[in-house]
């Protein structure tokens, strides 16, 4: 919702500095005492079903690691759909039991219901952007002429399939305004299906491209084609081979696929991924290639004419080495904008002209600050950058040549998001939006340098009556951590407190505010909710990235149990109280925070987590992944994932936390083997009653896309689980 349409956008897989600060390190806390089994939950292991055990080991560089749940991988097998509904029926079975669960279906359901907006985008004369009524399942692409005209419906996803479950993903409309490209996904899966649009007629032309994934589309300015990238059509399982030999081609509307023109492949090097980006004045094809995550190099094309280009022109190399992220912002002719990282940690932008492109001849436009420059745009002929300093936005304008010039004033600490507005315009659109602050989106007049509100939203819940404070907390080594809490205002700090710590640590994201409606709910339950802001992220810059990654990924899960035991000695919850979650890499967060001291949590949630660390690689676009994590593929990196791999530390007759995993059939980004085997294991090792549980979500995928109807019964089952599990109290 809260990001524009672009001509281009870049859709990244998993994964988007200060050094840190180290004083002397105090002495830790005396271990907390491990949480006591839920009253009521069955003792016995027999409640789950039979898993059964092969006799499956692989050999590591000379150690053996036995793998007896291996055969869950395989997500196509009648045994793992059997399995599958075996535990959906226990897990439901058990959630049935929780009396709390409809009045907190019924509360999320009335908060969800309201009407938000994203950010315009002004393309061809036309405004486009998203709306909610409340409850759709998909947000609505709507256009109108001008901003008080009367909106139109353009394209409403919620009629492409009955149940929601078909979204839109990649969006892009042409120069001229008068066709929109669009890609759509089934059941949350990472691969598009891209359709094209008369935006007039609200008609779909012949136009269907299949086997797209992790692709940007981008119109040449003619208006009579695109780019975009593709797989070759995948042979056995679609949501789990392998992601390889990825080619970005050229399309002519009207056209089949199978006449497309190859513009760029490296068969040599079947793991790079290539996306398009078209630069405002139509020159030049920009190709973005990326390997790993979080680094990328650039290639480019000359297309002559912006109204008759030439599609087959010389691909010429612009950055290379994979050894930074760059980020093209804009042009003047030859010369090309752009944002790195590269002898910046916390980035600056640069200058480079396409006939010498060679590091020595860039030119340094905004030097590298001492707050982290996230994004830029050009916008009324100037840059607007965004800033992160200690995990909340700012947003600072300055001249072409780089002269510093105002900062927008932002309502309060936060997130801006969507940036919107084109190198000519004297208006520029932006979201933002904080743990307490519904995402508003607001209009900024460059001519007076005022922001107003354009949408704000209206929602069923008094936000004064709550608090964010922002705490820095020393982690295992003395490194300063930050982190949010929010919580109500005549909040007792007496550690009797329901609290849930969210984390992800990884692949240089940062967590910044933001508004969830489902946590409104746990907040006033008298919930305490926290967000730590842990190294692996991009908070402080590719230094505090890369303190989070490899053999140093140990840091990332201690930062994670420093922010526990910080919440603890301050008196905000208990052991007993303390639940911890996060999704993706903060699914694999929470599995290792919970192994490795599993007497500090009452409860976990690992959701669509990467679990198996020793295979992850093997299944979709896992290999993009180890620039963060290394491969058990070269010995040293074998033994420090061995060391932390959630599956691969579990430990029979250990009490572990209440556990409630959750994933979805169609994620494949994170294959739901991993949920799978790592549950049977903790099923398995299990040494008290605490109960471990899975809820495996039917035609939904990794998180994007999912309908909201979806969303609801999941929050609903999250919220249920730990209000057993927490002893939370739930009011009429």
């Amino acid at each position: 919702m809260d990001h524009p349409l672009r001509r281009s956008t870049l859709l990244l897989g998993l994964g988007a500095a200060l050094g840190a600060c180290t004083p002397p390190a105090p002495p830790p806390p005396p271990a907390p005492a491990a949480p006591p089994a839920t009253d009521g939950v069955p003792e016995s292991r027999s409640v789950y079903p039979e898993t059964r055990r092969s006799d499956q080991v692989d050999d590591y560089h000379g150690t053996r690691v036995a793998d007896p749940y291996r055969w869950l991988e395989d997500t196509d097998s009648p045994e793992t759909g059997a399995w599958v509904e075996a535990q959906n029926r226990v897990t439901f079975g058990y959630l049935e039991t929780i009396p709390e669960r409809e009045r907190i279906r019924r509360r999320l359901t009335e908060l969800w219901n309201y009407e938000r907006y994203g950010v315009p985008s002004r393309e061809g004369g036309k405004y486009f952007f998203f709306r909610n009524s409340g409850l759709q399942n998909q947000s609505v692409l709507y256009v109108q002429r001008t901003l008080d005209a009367e909106p139109r419906v353009l394209l409403d996803p919620n009629t492409l399939s009955p149940d929601g479950t078909v979204s839109l993903t990649s969006l892009s409309v042409s120069e001229d305004g008068r066709t929109l490209a669009y890609g759509t996904s089934s059941g949350g899966s990472d691969w598009n299906e891209l359709r094209v649009r008369d935006v007039e007629t609200g008609q779909d032309l012949p136009d269907h491209l299949r086997w797209i994934k992790f692709s940007a589309v981008a119109w040449t300015h003619d208006g009579k084609g695109v780019f975009y990238s593709r797989y070759p059509e995948p042979s056995g399982n679609a949501l789990t081979a392998e992601n390889l030999n990825h080619k970005l081609y050229y399309h002519r509307l009207g056209t089949p696929q199978s006449q497309d023109v190859l513009v760029y492949q490296r068969p040599d090097h079947p793991e790079w991924r290539f996306s398009p980006w078209v630069t405002d004045d139509g020159r030049y094809l920009v190709i973005y290639v990326s390997y790993q995550t979080s680094r990328n190099d650039l290639l480019f094309v000359d297309l002559g004419s912006a109204q008759r280009p030439r599609i087959d022109g010389e691909v010429r190399g612009l950055v290379g080495g994979f050894n930074a992220n760059y980020s093209v912002i804009g042009n003047d002719g030859p010369v090309f904008y752009v944002r790195t990282d590269r002898n910046a940690p916390k980035g600056r932008v640069v200058a480079i002209d396409t006939r010498r492109p060679q590091e020595a001849h860039w030119r340094t436009v905004i030097p590298e600050g001492e707050d982290v420059l996230q994004g830029v745009r050009i916008i009324n002929n100037q840059f607007v950058a965004s800033y992160l300093h200690d995990a909340s936005d700012r947003v600072r304008i300055f001249s072409l040549d780089g002269r510093p010039g105002r900062e927008i004033r932002l309502p309060t600490l936060g997130t801006v998001g969507g940036l919107s507005g084109e190198r000519g315009d004297t208006e520029m659109f932006y979201s933002f939006t904080s743990f307490l602050y519904p995402t508003t989106i607001f209009r900024y007049d460059f001519r007076t340098g005022q922001s107003t509100v354009f949408r704000r939203p209206q929602i069923g819940f008094d936000p004064s009556a709550y608090e964010t404070r922002q705490v820095f907390y020393p982690s295992r080594d003395g490194t300063q951590v930050p982190m949010f809490v929010t919580h109500r205002r005549d909040l007792r700090l007496d550690g009797n407190n329901p609290t849930l710590l969210y984390g992800y640590g990884g692949f240089n994201v940062s967590m910044t505010p933001g508004f969830l409606v489902s946590n409104l709910v746990w907040l006033e339950m008298g919930g305490v909710y926290a967000v730590a802001n842990l190294r692996g992220g991009g908070e402080y810059g590719e230094e505090w990235h890369l303190a989070g990654t490899r053999e140093r990924k140990q840091n990332v899960f201690d930062d994670f149990v420093a922010a526990a035991e910080h919440l603890v000695a301050q008196g905000y919850t208990s052991p007993g109280k303390l639940a911890i979650s996060g999704a993706s890499n903060g699914g694999l967060l929470v599995g290792a925070a919970m192994t490795q001291r599993p007497d500090l949590f009452r409860a976990a949630l690992p959701a669509v987590g990467v679990l198996d660390m020793l295979r992850y690689h093997r299944f979709t676009i896992g290999k993009a992944w180890a620039v963060d994590y290394g491969t058990a593929d070269e010995p040293e990196g074998f033994r420090y994932l061995y060391a932390y791999s959630p599956l691969h530390n579990l430990k029979p007759g250990t009490c572990y936390p209440a556990t409630l995993v959750t994933t979805a059939d169609h994620d494949d980004r994170v294959v739901p083997g991993h949920s799978f085997k790592f549950a049977a294991a903790l099923q398995a090792a299990q040494g008290c009653g605490n109960p471990t549980l899975i809820r495996i979500e039917t035609r939904a995928g990794h998180g994007a896309g999912k309908p909201t109807s979806k969303q609801i019964e999941e929050e609903t089952d999250r919220w249920a689980f730990l209000v057993k599990e927490l002893g939370v109290r739930v009011g009429t």
